[in-house]
């Protein structure tokens, strides 16, 4: 079992606020990490599988419910599919404010975030703490042995897909897990959309991986409008699969690029799109940087604290830096990514890093060890990274 480290994180959100939403795309393991949680809590909590029909008649009447198990911890997983609990909440945690109870009553799970943000922040502002639960990331897998960086980046970190027996399993689960979303998950939330049409949307922006969004060019090989490739990419981004990172904004007196690039967010399903089904198989296609590209910039922003931004740079100069992280107004991060373990830097990176006054510039290869390079960069591996940033 690898240890998550986001469980701590949560039990303390829980000791501050009456109710904790954990968020993120089905089977990454929130249910478990409740269960977990769950079992260092006293008293036991209750648990509500909302898209269950039997806990969904449980609540027939949320107050009398909440009412009769007051004192106890109630996680209601999926909750999304009962958007209307929102209200009821919002009500029972100022009835109990009165009676003193402040902490700890409610955990939220769910695999949408739009709808999901929108109910709650509208009914429960103030009341409530998100927590994201990503894929098992770098940091995690590297614990147990170092070559667990390869097979995360090749299965990605949905837990099933990372710990099944064989390649081939993982890539028999990530298939299976994708025509799910597209054929019973996506529809159940209300949308219609044409699985087939979603599906090559989805292996198009995987053939893509890192690039500029162009809604213009996928709406004529799709055949839809640019309105609706939009609507589309913005369904991927609330389910937690896609990512979309914006350009640097800025002001430092250059033509900057204004399109956003556009990441598919578990480097295993973007493998499975592409029917890569072993290391082998990735280390020979055309798609092998774009795709550790990806894979870093997503452990990356993982395990950032809470409030940082980030961007990419891009000038139509040259100047190009893939990841920019804001620590503060003095403060901003340049990080370079390379599929190389003799990583060279580009001019564009170190105009880039001036045009924004980088404090600190990291290369983030494939290696193990880190070491000083040329101009003030920093050749790093991605799990030393992970650790500065989160120090």
């Amino acid at each position: 079992m690898i240890a998550r480290n986001s469980q701590v994180e949560i039990i303390e959100l829980l000791e501050e606020f009456p109710a904790v939403s954990i968020l993120g795309p089905r089977q990454v393991g929130k249910t478990t990490l409740a269960e977990e949680i769950a079992l260092s809590l006293s008293p036991e909590p209750i648990y509500l599988d909302l898209e269950s029909p039997i806990d969904q008649a449980k609540l027939n009447d949320p107050e009398a419910y909440f009412e009769l198990h007051k004192g106890k911890l109630i996680i209601l997983d999926e909750i999304q599919r009962v958007p209307e609990l929102f209200a009821v909440l919002r009500g029972v945690i100022d009835r109990r404010r009165r009676q003193g109870f402040r902490t700890a009553q409610f955990l939220i799970l769910g695999s949408a975030s739009l709808d999901l943000l929108k109910q709650s922040s509208e009914s429960l502002a103030g009341r409530i703490a998100y927590k994201e639960l990503t894929g098992l990331t770098a940091l995690e897998v590297y614990s147990l042995s170092e070559t667990n960086i390869d097979i995360l980046w090749l299965r990605g970190g949905f837990p099933d897909s990372f710990l099944a027996q064989t390649d081939a399993a993982s890539f028999r689960w990530r298939q299976n897990f994708i025509s799910t979303y597209l054929e019973r998950d996506i529809p159940q939330l209300g949308t219609r959309i044409p699985a087939v049409t979603l599906r090559r949307l989805w292996t198009m922006l995987a053939h893509h991986q890192g690039g500029q969004l162009n809604t213009a060019q996928l709406g004529a090989s799709l055949g839809i409008t640019i309105p609706t490739v939009k609507r589309y990419i913005e369904l991927l981004e609330d389910l937690f699969l896609v990512r979309t990172i914006l350009p640097w904004s800025g002001n430092v007196g250059k033509r900057l690029v204004k399109t956003p690039k556009v990441y598919i967010r578990d480097s295993g399903l973007t493998h499975a799109l592409l029917n890569l089904t072993t290391q082998d198989d990735l280390l020979g296609h055309p798609i092998v940087g774009a795709s550790w590209e990806g894979f870093v910039i997503e452990n990356i922003i993982a395990c950032l604290p809470q409030g940082l931004t980030f961007w990419f740079y891009r000038t139509s100069a040259g100047a190009e830096i893939d990841l920019v992280i804001e620590i503060n107004n003095q403060e901003r991060y340049a990080i370079e990514i390379k599929r190389s373990l003799s990583p060279t830097v580009s001019k564009g990176f170190y105009l880039g890093c001036e045009d924004i006054k980088a404090t600190k510039r990291y290369v983030v290869y494939p290696g193990k060890e880190s070491y000083p390079s040329a101009e003030g960069v920093k050749t790093i591996s991605l799990v030393d990274l992970m650790k500065e940033l989160q120090g």
